[in-house]
C-alpha cells in the first residue's frame, strides 16, 4: 500500500501540494518558536552590565520567554487546526476515487493504510521543507524581537541538532493526526453511497464533528463564565484564549453554519450565474466549510485577541483614574518628596521610586524567584494617593506589601534583591488590590532601601493641591523639580506606553500566525478548485463561457469568505463577552473597545486574497477544452 500511496501522490500532486505546504509552515512556526524559547531562556547578560541593568535584563528575558510560550501555543493550535482541516478536505475531495478502489476489491483496512501512508509521506516531505523554512521564520522572529526591544541587539536564535528529530516527528504526527479521522470515515462509507453522494457519504456533520464542536463550545462557555472570577491577571489570560476555542467550535459546525450564512450574502452575480453560485453553495457544503474554516480562525483569533488587549488597556486607564487622588504628576529621579512639598500650594505628595528587583519566596522544592519591580514608597502617603490601599498605612518594621502587579504569596516571608544590595528576608504584610494595568511587584517602605540605591532611580510624585490654588502656577514652580503633567495627560501617556508594548507583543504573536492562517485559506481555495475541473467543464458544455464560469466561482468564493468573516466575528464576540465580564468584575464597569480599523484591514485583505486566488485557480482549471476534460479518465 505504501507504493500505491507514493504513486497516488505523484499522480495528484497538485491536490496534495497545499497539504504539504500546510505541514511545512506549521513545522517552521513550531520549530522557530521552540528554538527561540530555549535561546531566550539560556541568554546570558552582556559582560560588564551594571547591576540594575542586569536585573532589568533578566526581567525582559522572562517576558520574552513568556511571550514566546504564547507564540508556541498559538502556532501549535494553528498548525493542528489548519493541517487537520486541509487533510480532511483533501480526503473528502477524493471520495469517488476511494469508492472505486473499494469496488475493485480494496478492503477498509487497505484504504486506511493507503491514506495513512500518504499522510506519512506528505508529513515527512513537509517537515523536510519546514526545517530550512523554520530557519527563515526564526530569523524574521528574531529581527522582530530585536527591533521591538524585547531582546538585545545581538540576540539570535540558536540552532539545536535535536530539533531535526522534533521537526520531523512534528510534521508526521500532525499529518497522520489530520488524516486519521477522515481516513476512518472514508473507509466506513459504502462505495456506492460515495459514488452517488447519498446515505452516509452525503452527511456533512459526522459524529466526530458533533463531538469536537460540542467539546469546544462547552469549553468556550466555561471560559466565558470563569474569566470574571479569575482576577485581573487570570481573567485577562482566559479572555485572550477564548477566541481560539470559540473559533474551533464555530469551524466544527461549519458545514451547517457556513452555507446557511453564505446564502444570505448577495453574490453580486445575477441571473443564471447567481443561481449557479447559490446551487454550488447548497451542494458543496463540505467545500464551503473547509474554505471558510481558516477564515473563521483568522478573523476570530486576530480580532478577538486584539480587541481584548485594547479593551483591557482602556479599562486599566479608567481604573487608574478612579484609583488615583492627585492633581499633578511630577517625574524625575531620586527622592523628590521634600522638594515637591516645599512648593507653595502643594497640600500633599506621594513619592514613588521604581527599582528593578528579584524576589525569592518559598523553600525547598517550592522555592521560586520572580523578576519584577520594587516600588519604594511612604506607606501613609501612598495610601492617601491610591484609594483602596488603606491597609498600607499599617506597614511598619521590616515588612512589605504585594503590589498591584505582584503575583507572589501575600503572607510569609520573601527575600528582596535590589541592584546593589539585598534587603534580606522581609515579612509580607498583605497585598494592595491588583489592577488590570498591573504595576510594581512589591511595595517597600523607602526607609528600608539604602539612600544610595534611590539617588538615580526613576521616581514620580502624585501631587494634591491646596484648595483654590491655580494648578498652572504650581505646575510652573514644580517644573524645576521634574517634568510636570496633569493626571489625565500622564495617564494617557502611561497608557500609550503600555499599549505600545502590548501592540508589539500582538505583532510578534499574531503576525506570523495570521499569515499562516491566510495561507491556509489560500490552500483550501486551491484544493477546492483543483477538484472541480470536471464540474467546470460540465458547466461550460451547458452553454456558459469560460469567463462566466470564473465569475460564478468568484461569486461563490466571495459569499463563502464573507460567511467565514461573519462567523469569525461571532467567535471574536465570545472573547468580547469574557472581556466585558472580566472588566466589570475587576473595575466595576464593563469596558469594550472593538478594533474597527484592524477589522476593516483584515476583512479587506481576506477578500482580496481569496478573490484573487479563486479567479486564478478557476481560470487555470478551465484552461483545457471541456470535451477533453469530460472525455478523460478521472
Amino acid at each position: 500500500m505504501f507504493r500505491i500511496s507514493r504513486a497516488g501522490l505523484a499522480e495528484r500532486w497538485t491536490l496534495f501540494a497545499g497539504a504539504a505546504l500546510s505541514v511545512c509552515l506549521g513545522v517552521a512556526l513550531v520549530q522557530s518558536s521552540l528554538l527561540l524559547i530555549i535561546s531566550a531562556a539560556t541568554l546570558d547578560p552582556p559582560p560588564g552590565l551594571p547591576a540594575a541593568e542586569r536585573l532589568r535584563f533578566a526581567e525582559n528575558a522572562d517576558a520574552s520567554v513568556a511571550m514566546l510560550g504564547v507564540l508556541l501555543g498559538t502556532a501549535t493550535f494553528l498548525a493542528v487546526f489548519i493541517i487537520s482541516s486541509t487533510f480532511g478536505f483533501t480526503v473528502a475531495q477524493r471520495r469517488r476515487d476511494l469508492a472505486l478502489l473499494r469496488l475493485v476489491g480494496g478492503s477498509r483496512g487497505q484504504l486506511r493504510r493507503l491514506l495513512l501512508g500518504e499522510a506519512v509521506l506528505l508529513g515527512g516531505a513537509g517537515a523536510a521543507l519546514g526545517v530550512p523554512a523554520g530557519l527563515g521564520v526564526m530569523a524574521v522572529q528574531s529581527w522582530l524581537m530585536r527591533t521591538m526591544g524585547f531582546v538585545p541587539d545581538g540576540f539570535r536564535g540558536q540552532w539545536r541538532t535535536w530539533i531535526l528529530g522534533v521537526s520531523l516527528g512534528t510534521g508526521i504526527v500532525l499529518a497522520v493526526a489530520g488524516v486519521l479521522l477522515a481516513a476512518r470515515r472514508a473507509s466506513r462509507v459504502r462505495p456506492l453511497e460515495a459514488l452517488r453522494d447519498s446515505g452516509e457519504a452525503a452527511r456533512v456533520m459526522t459524529a466526530g464533528r458533533w463531538v469536537v464542536g460540542l467539546i469546544f463550545l462547552a469549553g468556550t462557555i466555561a471560559m466565558v463564565i470563569v474569566a470574571p472570577h479569575g482576577g485581573p491577571a487570570g481573567g485577562q489570560a482566559i479572555s485572550l484564549n477564548v477566541p481560539m476555542c470559540a473559533a474551533a467550535a464555530v469551524a466544527a459546525f461549519g458545514p451547517l453554519l457556513v452555507p446557511a450564512v453564505a446564502r444570505l450574502v448577495p453574490t453580486g452575480a445575477g441571473g443564471p450565474l447567481g443561481m449557479l453560485a447559490r446551487a454550488n453553495l447548497r451542494d458543496g457544503r463540505r467545500r464551503s466549510a473547509s474554505v471558510a474554516a481558516p477564515v473563521i480562525v483568522l478573523v476570530g483569533l486576530v480580532l478577538g485577541q486584539a480587541g481584548a488587549a485594547m479593551s483591557f488597556t482602556t479599562a486599566g486607564i479608567e481604573e487608574q483614574h478612579r484609583a488615583l487622588t492627585a492633581d499633578l504628576v511630577v517625574e524625575s529621579t531620586g527622592p523628590i518628596g521634600s522638594k515637591v512639598t516645599a512648593v507653595p500650594g502643594v497640600a500633599s505628595a506621594s513619592t514613588e521610586i521604581q527599582l528593578p528587583a528579584r524576589i525569592a519566596y518559598g523553600a525547598g522544592e517550592s522555592a521560586e524567584t520572580e523578576n519584577g519591580d520594587a516600588l519604594a514608597v511612604d506607606p501613609a502617603a501612598y495610601a492617601a494617593a491610591h484609594p483602596g490601599s488603606e491597609t498600607l498605612r499599617n506597614l511598619t518594621g521590616r515588612a512589605i506589601m504585594v503590589g498591584p502587579g505582584g503575583d507572589i504569596p501575600s503572607e510569609g516571608t520573601v527575600r528582596v534583591e535590589l541592584p546593589e544590595t539585598t534587603l534580606g528576608d522581609l515579612r509580607v504584610a498583605g497585598a494592595v488590590p491588583a489592577t488590570l494595568a498591573g504595576g510594581a511587584t512589591v511595595l517597600v517602605p523607602a526607609g528600608l532601601v539604602p539612600p544610595d540605591q534611590l539617588t538615580s532611580a526613576p521616581s514620580r510624585a502624585f501631587v494634591r493641591l491646596a484648595p483654590g490654588v491655580p494648578a498652572a502656577e504650581v505646575a510652573a514652580a514644580l517644573s524645576h523639580v521634574g517634568q510636570v503633567s496633569d493626571v489625565d495627560a500622564w495617564l494617557t501617556a502611561d497608557a500609550e506606553a503600555r499599549a505600545s508594548t502590548n501592540n508589539k507583543i500582538m505583532v510578534v504573536v499574531l503576525g506570523l500566525g495570521a499569515l499562516y492562517a491566510l495561507i491556509g485559506t489560500v490552500n483550501s481555495v486551491v484544493i477546492g478548485a483543483a477538484a472541480r475541473r470536471r464540474e467546470f467543464a460540465e458547466a461550460r458544455v451547458t452553454g456558459l463561457s469560460r469567463r462566466q464560469v470564473v465569475r460564478a466561482a468568484l461569486a461563490e468564493s466571495t459569499a463563502v469568505t464573507v460567511a467565514g468573516v461573519i462567523l469569525g466575528f461571532v467567535a471574536a464576540g465570545a472573547a468580547y463577552v469574557a472581556v466585558l465580564g472580566t472588566t466589570s468584575a475587576v473595575t466595576g464597569a464593563g469596558t469594550l473597545q472593538v478594533p474597527w480599523g484592524l477589522a476593516g484591514a483584515v476583512v479587506a485583505a481576506i477578500l482580496v486574497v481569496t478573490g484573487t486566488t479563486s479567479v486564478v485557480t478557476s481560470w487555470s482549471a478551465t484552461r483545457e477544452r471541456p470535451v477533453v476534460l469530460l472525455g478523460a479518465r478521472e
